[in-house]
This record gives C-alpha cells, structure tokens and sequence, in this order.
C-alpha cells in the first residue's frame, strides 16, 4: 500500500469578469422587455412581472461581489442572457480542454512533475461539453499524458470524489500520479433569466496532483483519509441530458433544462448533512475538531459555509480558519474548495491539518483529509 499526497495544485480563471452592477443592469433590462412585451396579461393578473434584482440582494443572499466567465457579451445580452461560444470543429481541442490544460500545467509546474509521468487524469465536473469521447482523455493527449483517463460528474462534489477515485488508485499501486481536473463552465448551465439564481454561478477550472509519498519532489498534503456520501435529492437539478431531444415539447424553451433548485429546502437539508459527514469522518481518523487549521469549504454561499464551519469547529471560525473566494469566483461548483485550497493552503505549517470538503445536487458530500507534509 502506497501513501497518496497532494503534491500540486492549479487554478485557471478566465479573462472576463462581471460584477454585480453589470449583471443587475442586464437583468433588469430583461425584465422590463418581458414585462411589457406582457403588459396585457400582467394587467389581466394572467401573468406575474418579472421583479427587479438588485445588488444589495445579490449579496445578502450570497455573498457574491463577481464572477468570472468564459464570454460576457452574451450573458449581459438582455436579448440572448447566456454565453456564445462559436462552434468549434470535431478536430479543434473543447472549450473545456482548453481551460483544463491551463490548470493542469500549473499544477504538475508546482509538483515538479513531467505531464509525461502522469498515468491517470480523471476529469471530475458538473457538466461535460459532450456524451464521448471522454474529455479526460483529450486532456490527457493534449497534455502528453500516459496511461488513462475517464471522466466523472457528481455535480459540485466531483472534485472530491475523483479525488478519492484517484488516491484509492495510488494506494493500491495502480497508478502513480494522477490529474484530477475540473474544468466548470458553470455559465452555460446557469438560467441567467431567473432572478433567483441569475448571479450564482462563475467559470473556472482546477486541477490536483497526486502521487506516491516517496515520489514527492517538495512540499506535499498528505491525504490521511476521504469520504464520500450521496442522498437522492431533487432540490437541485438540471434536465438537459442527452435524451432532452427525445422528449415531447423538448425543443421548446422549458426552464427545468437549464439549473434549478429549492434554496430553502437545500439550506434546511444539506448543512446537517454536511455538518454531520465531517464530524464523522474526523471522528473516524481519530482527528478533533480542535486539532484543524483549515477548513476548504464548498464555495456556494457564505451564510451556508460560516454555519457549517462554526457546526464543526464548535466555535465562530477565526479569520484564516475557513477561507472564502465566493465573493471573487462566485459558486464555480466542483471547483470552489480546490481554489480555496490552492490559494490558502501554502502558509500551514508540517503538522497542520485540513479538510477539502464539497456538496451538492444529489445530494452529495465529499470530504479529503489532509495534512502538512
């Protein structure tokens, strides 16, 4: 049995950025064309008028200040409200490629390891730009990577579950190094028309090296434990699958094919749940709560991660304790804890220990225990 540790992380963060103001201008526009495209019915009480968004409500229920995307120009469109991204040619490298090798060559820079050493890339997100092939296996091409590659979705928790997929590999001695890469382009499944959730989301992609012990070139996290749980959950979802074409009506503009979720029965369900699946993992490796430096929350909104980090710690959180880049990134699903991880994790001392924690649509809770090697 080999021990698995973090040896390198990447972020890629796109180009394009839009605040709040931007996206409530664009939002607002929207709705005063629906609503007077409808005035006769809204009169007529058939219909409801779209309401304004605003951006004190933006950050009251979020705590989201930005995000970053792939194209702006379609999003902040009151005519189009989601990105445009030309069509590319079946022998062009994917939109998510792209990001993908981006992160993937930061992480393997700051592990000292070559893309050629590398025998497995698991591409772990929330949404793949098509059935097959398999995306990890054109990022592992075009990265000149060996052995295999297979892609996973557990939603918002993906990043941790292809990291157990690829630290259970280490261990038993199948692999050596492994890419876990989450490429989420979060804006192209995101109802932009929906005053509710229109600001959640953002673009980005991550990526994790990991390896044998003895074979860590540096600094390293040594992954003491992971734990994964799902529960059937339809508070959160997103319809447009493969067999949408085949449905009656499909065609049409139906809102359950892009994002949806019930907020408050996720709030009401999910942080017990996430709470608990901490406590117990800790509780298994014999680890207590007061023994963590670090939390690196799932990054969806800040009221459910300060709830959850003083659930665990048994105590508010200290500045440092339980990083946030909600406010800069928004919620860029499975990706959210390893940026928080990659930004705010090279300060720990050999010793400390910290838990990668992710949650999601399923629902779903990953956990990775880690420690300072």
């Amino acid at each position: 049995m080999f021990q698995p540790v973090i040896t390198g992380t990447g972020v890629f963060t796109p180009q394009e950025i839009i605040t709040n103001a931007e996206l409530v201008v664009a939002f607002n526009a929207y709705a005063d064309r629906v609503n007077g495209e409808n005035a006769g019915a809204i009169a007529a009480g058939e219909m409801e008028p779209v309401g304004h968004s605003n951006e004190d409500f933006i950050v009251s229920a979020s705590g989201i200040h930005q995000r970053y995307v792939m194209n702006k120009s379609g999003v902040l469109d009151p005519a189009v409200m989601h990105p445009l991204f030309p069509k590319r040619d079946d022998e062009q490298p994917g939109i998510m490629t792209d990001m993908a090798v981006d992160a993937c060559n930061k992480a393997l820079a700051k592990a000292g390891v070559a893309a050629d050493e590398i025998d497995l890339v698991i591409c772990a997100a929330s949404n793949h730009e098509r059935a097959y092939p398999a995306i990890a296996i054109e990022i592992q091409q075009a990265l000149g990577a060996g052995g295999f590659g297979f892609d996973m979705n557990v939603a918002c928790s993906s990043a941790t579950f292809g990291i157990q997929a690829a630290a259970d590999m280490i261990r038993s001695g199948s692999v050596k190094k492994a890419l876990v890469v989450n490429p989420e382009i979060c804006s192209a499944h995101l109802e932009w028309r929906d005053r509710d959730c229109h600001f959640i989301f953002g673009d980005v992609a991550t990526a994790t090296v990991i390896e044998r012990k003895e074979d860590a070139k540096g600094d390293h996290f040594e992954i003491l434990g992971t734990k994964c749980l799902t529960q059937f959950s339809n508070n959160i979802r997103n319809n447009n699958g493969f067999l949408r074409r085949t449905y009656e009506g499909a065609m049409s503009d139906q809102r359950d094919m892009q994002f949806m979720q019930n907020g408050r029965k996720v709030f009401k369900e999910v942080l017990p749940i996430v709470s608990k699946h901490i406590l117990g993992h800790l509780a298994e490796l014999e680890i207590s709560p007061d023994d963590l430096n670090r939390l690196w929350l799932h990054q969806a909104n800040k009221t459910m991660n300060d709830f959850i980090g003083k659930k665990v710690l048994g105590r508010v959180p200290e500045e440092g304790e339980q990083p946030n880049i909600l406010q800069d990134y928004a919620n860029t699903s499975s990706a959210g804890s390893i940026i928080a991880f990659s930004k705010y994790s090279d300060d720990l001392a050999p010793g400390d220990t910290g838990v990668i924690c992710s949650f999601g649509a399923g629902y779903s809770v990953g956990s990775v225990v880690v420690r300072r090697g």
